[in-house]
């Protein structure tokens, strides 16, 4: 908040309770007027309205008009006579197709006579008379008789190896280690090596510890240069010319025409007037209209009685005996006269005390709470420094890396050093350059 400025705009002109939004970014980058797109030329297509006023008559209005609808008279039927004549209950089926007299027609095929044998029946198969078994001795065996026969002798327990190959006793033979012909010394070792004589142990030099320089302030003020600044400078130059042709200046005062290149080529045609058929008048029919029909006039309702069947019924043989309703299944299997056995319950053995419910289960019976049992602790003890010994709180951060005091910024000052006051701004903001600056210019004027 210290780089934006803190006071509210003061121009006598305008004034708002928002606060000025100045700040070193706005300054280093301001904002670029930006050109606003050129506007279209093309003329604006407004529908022209056309100032005849419009029929509320559609072609389905014109052409398709009301008529008056009579209301339809209805003719009263007719009253019912009754004939004498009665009714002819023939139908060209009848006529056509008469009955004829049913005749049984003999099967066709010649009658088998079949001989049934009064001699009792042989119950052997032929695989039985066939398959006869052969009276013949049974094979022996080819396979060779090995069977294992243990001998009578007693088992010693020796193997092929214990008597074939026998201890015959330790063999002298000749060492081939060629002899070590290296006479040993009398004298005691000294234990010196090569490595002792010609590498001896120089005295370490005392550690080189780096001193580091306590950070000083600069007494300079800071100019706020840069190097930019100074080797890029502001030159005078020409503005830059525009790249647009020029454009010549009409010198009439003549109105912009409306009109484009198609509106005059591509005019509209004109078009013939629709064509209206004139519709026909109606005229209404002089007759009434006969609202009988075919069905009516040729099919009427007199009184008459339902058509018989002209089929035979078959008639059937009814016996004066009566039905016998018995079977095989029911002289076979008769139902038993069983009795559905009661349940066999037991008599309660269970006796029920007449002493009240104390309430207690076995897991509170059994498992009664215990004092706890202390252990002892096997851990050795902790062979750290004394807590009488103060901690050496120095580190090498502490020692290598000092504290810098904070930069203050420049905008916090109310007159910041280095710089030499110019004056105030439109909007109420003091103007400061560098003192090395305002020298320049003094010593120029």
């Amino acid at each position: 908040r210290y780089h934006h400025c803190p006071h509210l705009l003061t121009r006598p002109y305008k004034k708002s309770e928002k606060t000025c939004m100045l700040s070193e970014y706005m300054e280093r980058y301001p904002l670029y007027p930006i050109t606003l797109p050129r506007g279209s030329f093309k003329p604006k297509e407004g529908y022209k309205m056309v100032q005849i006023p419009m029929e509320g008559i559609s072609t389905t209005k014109r052409d398709y008009i009301d008529h008056e609808v009579l209301p339809q008279k209805l003719k009263p039927p007719e009253k019912h006579v009754k004939s004498d004549k009665t009714m002819d209950l023939t139908s060209t089926y009848k006529q056509d197709y008469k009955s004829c007299p049913l005749s049984q027609v003999l099967p066709c095929l010649p009658h088998v006579m079949r001989h049934i044998p009064s001699a009792n029946m042989d119950t052997r198969t032929t695989y039985e008379d066939d398959y006869v078994l052969w009276n013949e001795p049974k094979t022996e065996l080819i396979r060779p008789n090995d069977r294992f026969h243990p001998s009578e002798e007693k088992f010693d327990h020796r193997t092929v190896v214990q008597d074939d190959y026998l201890f015959r006793g330790l063999v002298a033979t000749q060492s081939c280690k060629p002899l070590n012909l290296v006479q040993k010394n009398k004298a005691p070792f000294d234990h010196i090596t090569n490595y002792r004589v010609n590498y001896v142990p120089h005295p370490l030099g005392k550690h080189y510890v780096h001193k580091y320089q306590k950070h000083k302030v600069n007494e300079v003020p800071f100019d706020g240069l840069t190097t930019h600044k100074i080797s890029y400078k502001v030159l005078a130059g020409q503005p830059a010319k525009l790249a647009k042709p020029y454009q010549l200046k009409l010198l009439h005062d003549l109105p912009f025409s409306s009109t484009t290149e198609f509106q005059e080529k591509y005019k509209a045609w004109p078009q013939p007037p629709v064509f209206i058929r004139n519709p026909g008048v109606y005229l209404p029919p002089l007759e009434k209209m006969d609202l009988h029909t075919t069905t009516q006039i040729h099919y009427k309702h007199p009184n008459g009685k339902p058509a018989k069947t002209c089929r035979s019924l078959a008639q059937l043989k009814r016996g004066t005996e009566a039905f016998n309703s018995s079977s095989v299944m029911k002289e076979d299997y008769k139902p038993w006269l069983c009795e559905r056995l009661k349940p066999i319950t037991h008599a309660p053995e269970l006796t029920f005390t007449k002493n009240p419910m104390d309430c207690c289960t076995t897991s509170q019976i059994n498992y009664v709470p215990h004092p706890l049992t202390v252990t002892k602790s096997y851990k050795p003890g902790w062979s750290g420094p004394k807590q009488h010994t103060p901690l050496d709180a120095k580190t090498i951060y502490t020692t290598s890396y000092t504290p810098k005091g904070a930069v203050r910024c420049l905008a916090s000052y109310k007159d910041p050093p280095g710089y030499v006051f110019e004056g105030t701004d439109v909007d109420g903001h003091n103007l400061y350059l560098p003192a090395s600056k305002s020298e320049c210019l003094q010593g120029g004027h």
